[in-house]
């Protein structure tokens, strides 16, 4: 057996594909859910909501594929990080919804965190900056504010897990309760050089140790799911977040090598080896997926909204009718005529780290149309990656040549193009769109002895198309000093 099937759990739909050998799609299912914002900057996901997902998806592809579960050598998960979950030890049953990763609840937490002093503390032993965004001010919030959680959880009959931990244990009836390194480095409790959680920051947050799972390397046979889901228990042999699952499905296994990928939000890590390189410009340091208990460092940039201003265009403006008129309308005018978008909808993350920046429109005139806003939507993508590729360059002392691009925007030809222009360098996006998937199912495909080694993984690796810079450099020059007063624009209290 050679089919490898990769379960892809991303912020607003859950895909499953299934890979043969040669890394090609067999066949894909994808289910979209409901995005839950019960208050201004909160976001949620119903757990039951993700979970009905994933069995319907993989429950799908099966049969799109005319396969059953028994013919699957492995499957591998890769999923959202930091989206925070606590459920009951012995029912399984949620105690309220998963806060996710784009919630802004615990800002306010964050910055008391900082301006305490703890800051440099916490970006030493895990690599990031206090913010929101990562699971541990989550996991507090709600062991604050829902009734008799922390005692609940002090008497261990609760249980934490980000998105992959929480599937794992469904799945698995309740079997297995473990995530992988790079989920576990996107908690703000997991310490990145001694590989283990940090009793020191459990008792900063005040967090149980008995709720945390256990830890494994990325590529590691965990367990296998019950067989009343899907026939025939299905062996589980990858986990890992869906940044470094990319990271890995571009096979940027080299110290230097960088990827982007285009989803919800815009993501760029960079390989850097056995060394952590410690961020001076508003970066994070995480871990790699790997084989191995020794996982490769990576850094990283995080923009809270990439493709979701696509998104926002779409479902609340109502300027485009597809995703795909995007492209159109903004070739359809010569330049952004002057129009910055800044889209700071939950805050802005690296390198800004500013959680009271919001979503901004300026250089708006009497002859400005919706096409030029879509335009500058469009391309304030690429400004955001462009920011993160600066801070990154600063910090590893390397200058980038080749960006290899994944995720959804990357289909976007307009968005690509402008991508290479304002960073003035080679954006390469591969056949497999779809590299999240491809790398999880790669880690799980390695470990059960699909595929030999990484050699043969760079085998399958192909381009469908290669976007060169072709701009002035005094056009990009002050299309990046725009964009500059644009986020301070934003940025103003």
């Amino acid at each position: 057996m050679s089919y490898v099937l990769a379960l892809d759990q991303g912020t607003t739909s859950t895909r499953a594909i299934i890979f043969d050998k040669s890394g090609a799609a067999v066949a894909c299912a994808q289910q979209e859910f409901k995005q839950l914002y019960p208050r201004p900057a909160w976001v949620e996901h119903a757990p039951n909501d993700i979970m009905g997902s994933v069995v319907g998806v993989i429950s799908e592809v099966l049969v799109r594929a005319g396969l059953t579960a028994a013919e699957i050598s492995a499957m591998g998960i890769t999923n959202q990080r930091e989206t925070t979950f606590v459920w009951d030890k012995k029912t399984g049953k949620p105690v309220c919804n998963a806060i996710v990763w784009q919630c802004r609840r615990t800002a306010d937490y964050c910055e008391k965190l900082k301006s305490d002093g703890f800051a440099e503390k916490i970006y030493n032993k895990t690599g990031l900056v206090p913010d929101a965004y990562f699971s541990a001010t989550k996991i507090k919030w709600i062991l604050d504010n829902i009734e008799g959680a922390r005692a609940r959880a002090e008497r261990g009959e609760l249980l934490f897990g980000t998105v992959d931990t929480f599937i794992l244990w469904r799945l698995s009836k309740g079997r297995i309760f473990a995530t992988d390194y790079t989920n576990a480095s996107r908690t703000m409790l997991f310490n990145i050089h001694s590989l283990e959680w940090d009793g020191e920051l459990l008792r900063l947050f005040d967090i149980p140790r008995c709720m945390l799972p256990e830890v494994k390397p990325s590529g590691y046979r965990y367990g296998e799911t019950d067989k009343s889901f899907f026939g025939s228990p299905i062996p589980v042999c990858g986990v890992a977040g869906d940044q470094q699952a990319a990271l890995f499905g571009q096979a940027c296994f080299a110290a230097g090598e960088v990827k982007n990928t285009y989803g919800t939000g815009c993501f760029l890590l960079m390989n850097t080896g056995r060394r952590a390189v410690k961020s001076r410009n508003g970066l994070v340091t995480t871990l790699a997926a790997g084989l191995t208990d020794k996982p490769d460092y990576v850094l990283e940039g995080s923009v809270f909204v990439g493709g979701a201003v696509v998104q926002w265009l779409r479902d609340e403006m109502k300027a485009i009718a597809t995703a795909e008129d995007s492209e159109r309308l903004a070739r359809s005018v010569a330049d952004n005529g002057g129009v910055y978008v800044v889209p700071a909808f939950t805050g802005l993350g690296a390198p800004y780290w500013d959680a009271e920046a919001r979503g901004t429109i300026t250089g708006i005139t009497r002859g400005t149309t919706t096409a030029h806003i879509v335009r500058a939507a469009l391309e304030a993508i690429a400004y955001e990656v462009c920011d993160l590729v600066t801070a990154m360059e600063k910090d590893s002392g390397m200058k980038l040549t080749r960006l290899a691009v994944d995720g959804g925007a990357c289909a976007n030809d307009f968005l690509m193009q402008f991508q290479s222009d304002i960073l003035n360098c080679e954006a390469v996006r591969p056949k497999v769109a779809e590299t999240t998937a491809l790398g999880a199912a790669y880690l799980a495909g390695l470990c059960k002895g699909v595929w030999n080694g990484t050699e043969e993984i760079k085998q399958n690796a192909a381009a469908d198309k290669i976007f060169t810079p072709n701009m002035p450099e005094l056009t990009r020059f002050k299309l990046l000093e725009g964009w500059k007063n644009a986020v301070l624009k934003a940025r103003a209290k």
